[in-house]
């Protein structure tokens, strides 16, 4: 049966019209997926040395095994925002004389060989074999990879739970953060002491291999649970053809999942694709990339924590500042035939919140390899990437209602001021310098962790706050509308 519905989803794969159009997004994805397993593969064969020469009295395994908790944490994240559960036009088999329970177990199957359960591998497998040629116990080792390998799985069907709960709500984001952060926090505070905890069980599963049953047990349990959920919904109306996404480059077809904010989603994609001024926005996070490069390993900076958090905020924050500080004037040449339709004005700026905190996410998964000059760096930039999401879009947006200036797409983004006006000059102070002060004050009055844990509040509370801000700028936006639309209508 699984060689059936393999050959099934491979000829549908080939046959399809999007095929064609979709290979040029699907070279880029393997760029990034060899970008990832070259960083992990550095991860793992650089980890030992770094480890050994940053902390020689101290033992790389169990300094490893301390952070493996916050290993989780960032893994159980990124794959809420990146892994989605790979699921096979189910609709045409319904009707077919076949077990629902064979289609839920070989669509669970598939989830096993995903992308995200490899990849850390690519730094558990270095690490290990670095390890045993180090004199370190073979058999314990091995166990701990065996392990590594287990959670990676518990913690694939776990996101897929998290998935569907947080279908269910209207924040779809809430429900992750609560939990993560929730963990976080309640281990930073030393309420529950969860890396220690943490540390203790593997030390004592790794030390038996007979002990690896539990993880298992956990792992069966993770699985059963999600096959109890897709099963519950393996019906013709209520199928999961509904979770397919069909990523096509030419119609954008995958945004329909956000609804009645993807059309303008659709608009400002190929915006940004096909005009010359709008499409500097994304080569230009290539250099917000390597910022940190100028800063991190300058030894005149080491002691300037607060330079970190502009940079933070700077690095995951690159395409956020330089496309949100000209909303909404990217749309100044079809404005007045956009607030000419019957369309709620809510959906339109929830389509530009989508892409800046979309973009903020994304720059901070790109970001991790700064955790190289140190995890207090990592923990930075996390925190910078919460707090634009939940305060920098929001400011970035409530600006916008200011906005009078027009832009030509058409024309070369270098020294090319048009557009630009007060508004874009003043609103970098909220960007970029408060942020460096909320952090700055605590970090010399408290430490660094609560410095860090202050940012990442102030960021979870602008996201649990954003339908009542969006709706108080959408207010201030339909106050300004004929004032925009009179002033997108002149010659700058």
């Amino acid at each position: 049966m699984v060689s059936d519905f393999t050959r099934l989803e491979w000829k549908q794969f080939i046959r399809s019209s999007y095929w064609q159009k979709s290979i040029a997004l699907n070279i880029f994805l393997v760029f990034i997926a060899l970008y990832f397993i070259v960083v992990f593969l550095g991860l793992g064969l650089g980890l030992y040395p770094i480890l050994k020469k940053q902390f020689p009295e101290k033992d790389p395994f169990e300094l490893v095994n301390q952070f493996v908790f916050y290993w989780f944490l960032i893994d159980l994240l990124m794959r809420f925002f990146f892994q989605k559960l790979p699921v096979m036009s189910i609709k045409p088999l319904l009707t077919l004389p076949l077990k629902k329970s064979k289609i839920v177990h070989y669509v669970l199957g598939k989830s096993v060989i995903s992308f995200f359960n490899f990849l850390p591998l690519f730094a558990v497998i270095p690490f290990g074999i670095i390890l045993i040629s180090n004199d370190y116990d073979t058999l314990k080792v091995l166990n701990w990879i065996i392990f590594m390998l287990i959670a990676s799985l518990i913690i694939n069907f776990l996101n897929f739970i998290i998935e569907n709960k947080s279908a269910q709500t209207e924040l779809s984001m809430l429900p992750i953060l609560i939990l993560v952060g929730g963990l976080y926090l309640l281990n930073h505070f030393q309420l529950i002491a969860f890396n220690e905890l943490l540390y203790d069980a593997i030390n004592w599963v790794i030390s038996n291999s007979l002990f690896l049953a539990l993880p298992l047990l956990l792992l069966g349990l993770c699985y059963f649970m999600n096959y109890k959920l897709l099963l519950s919904q393996l019906y013709i109306d209520k199928s999961l053809q509904s979770k397919r996404v069909e990523v096509s480059a030419s119609d954008l077809s995958w945004t329909d999942r956000f609804g009645a904010s993807a059309p303008f989603l659709q608009l400002d994609l190929r915006m940004l694709w096909r005009n010359k001024r709008p499409r500097s926005s994304l080569f230009i996070v290539l250099i917000g990339l390597f910022y940190g490069l100028i800063f991190y390993p300058n030894p005149t900076y080491q002691s300037m924590q607060g330079m970190f958090v502009f940079v933070g905020i700077f690095v995951t924050g690159i395409f956020l500042i330089n496309f949100g500080q000209f909303i909404p004037a990217w749309d100044s040449g079809y404005y007045k035939m956009l607030m000419s339709q019957n369309i709620p004005y809510k959906d339109y700026l929830k389509s530009k919140f989508l892409l800046m905190a979309s973009s903020a996410l994304l720059m901070f998964v790109l970001s991790i390899p700064y955790v190289y000059f140190g995890w207090e760096i990592l923990l930075i930039h996390f925190a910078a990437m919460i707090y634009n999401i939940g305060i920098n879009t929001h400011v970035l947006l409530y600006a916008g209602s200011f906005n009078r200036k027009r832009i030509d797409l058409t024309q070369r983004a270098a020294f090319n001021y048009q557009g630009t006006g007060a508004v874009q000059w003043l609103v970098g102070i909220p960007l970029l310098l408060i942020p460096v002060l909320l952090f700055y004050l605590p970090y010399k009055l408290l430490n660094f962790e609560s410095a860090i844990a202050i940012l990442i509040v102030i960021g979870i509370s602008g996201i649990l706050f954003h339908e009542k801000l969006m709706a108080y700028i959408t207010n201030k936006y339909i106050e300004s509308k004929y004032k925009m639309i009179s002033a997108f209508d002149q010659d700058n």
